[in-house]
């Protein structure tokens, strides 16, 4: 058994490969199902962000990985181990933890991640099991605490904030300047308020749903637009910023040329910050139109992690004793059937002992069998207490194999079938139940 993440992420993977590999909440689900199905992934979470898709595994078979990049590739239509990266145990969970945190994020430190972990956890619960979500409950207590003790998130950018920064370098300033924001998400209302903190003169709101677009101007004193009436208004904007959840591009060549065509010389800025692309790249052809899109703010972020390369070492020094206290528990995990079955075994021994005493002794009252039986039943978990304390420690040390397998052999538990195929979820102790 082994916990895999594998998939593609900014670091690696260029923008018109991420929009590809982008997964909508209703895919969840039947994409797990298949893993679970052609892989045997005995659980199996799916990440997919703006800047991410990545699948976590418990591998059962062995095929978690190849059948991982083979349902990637044939989304992508090519090769996505090409772009992509594969971690294992440790590794696995330190990864998640470093993502949960901020810390393998476009914007470094960014807190937007921690939420899309989260949610992506409750999108795949159904396929995922005791291994991650121990992880994944794991990786969000982390984040929190990165996020608290140290100083990583403190005043940190978002993407929607970058892109407001960018478009401020472009025009030297956003006092007094017109914006519109199509959309009306999480990143659309960051944007609308880094708008405003920069002096936006008028702040137009568009989204397919007018009564989100409506409740959104009313809190950041914009004015809302429906959908069908953005593309008109852009002949009186300076600056479109999109970030919608199409799966497909809604900003048109054709769109944009008509409000180019009544702009008469001024210049549009398009920021594209939506993974899959709102904006049709085309669109970057037509006169005096600055499109951008979410790979372009890597010039702002930059600047944003020189700023928190402090904080990095203690956010590192968290993660290290985080998993370092989860794959404790993981290996732990090892000794739980075994321990089930010795017991099993000696329960069996201690009844077929005590049958035949009490045969023995045909004379004991009801009350003295009792006595009997209790003291045959403490007997034996007096001999368990020590060898089962001793397991547990020595799985979470790391040796948890070679002393279970001693185990297995010293009590001949290979020659009997175990008790149960999975393994039992320990109760967590009161240092761990936090």
């Amino acid at each position: 058994m082994a916990v895999i993440v594998l998939g593609v992420s900014h670091h690696g993977a260029p923008l018109d490969v991420r929009e590809r590999l982008a997964f909508r909440s209703v895919e969840v689900l039947p994409t797990l199902a298949r893993l679970r199905d052609q892989a045997g992934a005995r659980e199996g979470v799916l990440l997919s962000t703006c800047n991410r898709t990545e699948l976590y595994l418990v591998d059962g078979s062995g095929d978690a990985v190849r059948e991982g990049w083979a349902l990637l590739s044939e989304r992508l239509g090519a090769e996505a181990s090409a772009y992509g990266y594969v971690r294992r145990d440790r590794e696995a969970a330190a990864h998640l933890f470093r993502v949960a945190s901020g810390m393998d994020s476009l914007v470094v430190g960014e807190a937007q991640i921690h939420g899309q972990v989260r949610d992506a956890w409750e999108a795949s619960r159904a396929a995922s099991g005791t291994i991650l979500n121990r992880l994944f409950q794991s990786a969000l207590l982390v984040g929190g605490r990165v996020r608290s003790e140290t100083t990583l998130g403190h005043g940190a950018l978002s993407v929607s904030t970058a892109a407001v920064q960018l478009a401020k370098k472009i025009f030297g300033g956003l006092a007094g300047r017109r914006a519109m924001v199509l959309g009306a998400g999480e990143m659309a209302e960051l944007a609308l308020a880094s708008l405003q903190q920069e002096g936006v003169r008028a702040a137009i709101v568009a989204n397919r749903t007018y009564e989100r677009a409506t409740e959104l101007a009313a809190h950041y004193g914009a004015s809302a637009v429906h959908y069908d009436e953005a593309w008109a208004a852009l002949a009186d904007v300076d600056l479109l910023l999109c970030s919608t959840a199409a799966p497909r591009p809604v900003v048109s060549v054709e769109r944009v040329r008509a409000a180019v065509d009544a702009r008469g010389d001024r210049p549009l800025c398009i920021l594209d910050i939506a993974v899959p692309r709102d904006v049709d790249p085309a669109v970057a052809a037509l006169e005096n139109v600055f499109l951008y899109d979410i790979d372009d703010l890597r010039a702002v972020v930059s600047a944003n992690l020189e700023r928190r390369t402090s904080a990095l070492p203690a956010a590192e020094a968290v993660i290290t004793a985080e998993v370092e206290k989860f794959w404790q528990w993981v290996a732990g995990l090892a000794a739980v059937p075994v321990l089930t079955q010795f017991r099993d075994e000696m329960n069996r021994v201690r009844e077929r002992e005590l049958l035949a005493a009490l045969r023995r002794l045909p004379d004991l009252t009801p009350e003295q069998r009792a006595a009997v039986e209790y003291f045959s039943l403490s007997l034996m978990n007096k001999f368990l207490h020590e060898p089962t304390v001793r397991l547990r420690a020595a799985a979470a040390n790391g040796r948890g194999l070679g002393v279970v397998d001693a185990a297995r052999y010293l009590f001949a538990l290979d020659d009997k079938a175990p008790t149960s195929s999975e393994p039992a979820e320990p109760q967590p102790t009161a240092a761990e139940d936090r």
